[in-house]
């Protein structure tokens, strides 16, 4: 562990991240903030629909799912409403930001492992764009198997896969990985990635999702996820405009989540907005905790 964030450490001042400048930063905390958060909502989706937003459109009909996701991560829609949310809105920033901050980690993690080529499960991948950043940064051979319960985004991350010279590196599945992901590998994942869902579950949900990848991971592999704070400012915005739900919590509670499932070891990196951190567990020794025994 020490090794890999001594690295990234290093390795982040060299991401070109974005950020906010101090004009900026005061106009939304005094200004633009409280506008977004507390004008009437239907003023804000009237608005959005007479200009014909992408990121509303996606939101609407499946409110923080894959393609709002695509629309944020790359940051040059068509639309003036998109451009005005896209490219100055904090979250979409601070999404961009861990698109890089998660990528940057994952290439290391790759690198650092023993296997070869190094496997990568991915769970809630959706068209898996942070694992194919991941692969084609990394030095080391790999592969990935991207899991959803969603087969929506699937078209989409083979077409990234091809563009990018990935395909047949990357594998998609449908599957819950509660059901037993096992079945589905033909081998054990060396690194598992939760990257953009813990902020739609439930605390039991976690536990069980990470208990399961537990099951089928070795001893010290790495498991990279990402918390999200209130700190963007927009949350009453996003659930009264987008219909949008989002769980805040720090990096130390879903550490605490993580170590019920069976990982410890954590280090926890923040991108410059302060919105999401990027954290790095490890497979604990000893078998997977159970729920049903009491050592949770």
């Amino acid at each position: 562990m020490g090794r890999c964030m001594d690295c990234l450490a290093t390795e982040m001042n060299e991401i070109a991240f974005e950020r906010h400048g101090l004009v900026q930063r005061l106009l939304k905390a005094s200004v633009v903030n409280p506008l977004a958060n507390y004008l009437p909502p239907a003023l804000f989706r009237a608005l959005l629909r007479f200009g014909k937003s992408e990121l509303a459109a996606s939101n609407w009909a499946d409110p923080g799912g894959w393609r709002s996701m695509v629309i944020s991560y790359d940051g040059k829609p068509r639309q003036i409403a998109d451009k005005i949310l896209v490219g100055a809105g904090t979250i979409p920033m601070a999404l961009r930001n861990r698109r890089k901050l998660a990528a940057k980690t994952l290439a290391i993690l790759i690198d650092e492992s023993p296997s070869d080529p190094v496997h990568a499960l991915c769970v809630g991948a959706g068209p898996g764009r942070i694992i194919m950043d991941a692969m084609l940064q990394a030095k080391r051979e790999a592969y990935a198997t991207l899991v959803d319960v969603n087969t929506d985004p699937f078209e989409h991350g083979r077409l990234q896969a091809r563009q990018e010279g990935l395909d047949g590196k990357v594998r998609f599945i449908q599957c819950d990985v509660r059901d037993g992901v096992g079945a589905i590998l033909d081998h054990q994942p060396d690194i598992v990635k939760m990257v953009g869902i813990c902020e739609y579950l439930l605390d039991p949900e976690i536990v069980e999702i990470a208990r399961a990848v537990a099951a089928v991971m070795p001893a010290a592999a790495p498991i990279v996820f990402n918390s999200l704070s209130d700190a963007h400012g927009t949350d009453r915005f996003f659930r009264r405009v987008f219909g949008l739900h989002m769980n805040h919590r720090t990096p130390a509670q879903l550490q605490e989540l993580m170590q019920q499932a069976g990982f410890d070891n954590f280090d926890a990196h923040p991108e410059p907005l302060g919105v999401y951190h990027v954290i790095v567990g490890r497979r604990a020794a000893g078998p997977t905790p159970d729920p049903a025994k009491g050592n949770t």
